[in-house]
């Protein structure tokens, strides 16, 4: 049974960092693409970065040179490192893997940024 669990998020200033954690059990993590996705409650669930097997990344404009997504294969865990936060940052943080033809999504882990 494939189960993501994200960590990490909290309040931050303007400006700030956050690590946010997405572990994974079920399945090897280095083996597949993973995703970092957001929602604001009302709006669509927006992708924000991905990372492939081979370890190849991609990010949307708006976090561009600000987030960082990798990957611990010992740890089985896929990190998003997000630096100079901005309001508009504000969100629930989801993690993604498609697997066997199924998408598994973690419950999400809340990020607000806000002095």
């Amino acid at each position: 049974q494939v189960q993501l669990v994200e960590s990490g998020g909290g309040l931050v200033q303007p400006g700030g960092s956050l690590r946010l954690s997405c572990a994974a059990s079920g399945i090897m993590l280095r083996s597949n693409a993973i995703a970092w996705y957001r929602q604001v409650p009302g709006n669509q669930r927006e992708w924000v970065a991905g990372i492939r097997s081979i370890g190849t990344t991609n990010y949307a404009d708006s976090v561009k040179g600000r987030f960082t997504i990798s990957r611990d294969n010992t740890k089985n865990t896929v990190y998003l490192q997000m630096n100079s936060l901005k309001p508009e940052d504000t969100a629930d943080y989801y993690c993604k893997v498609v697997y066997g033809g199924s998408s598994y999504w973690g419950q999400g882990t809340q990020v607000t940024v806000s002095s």
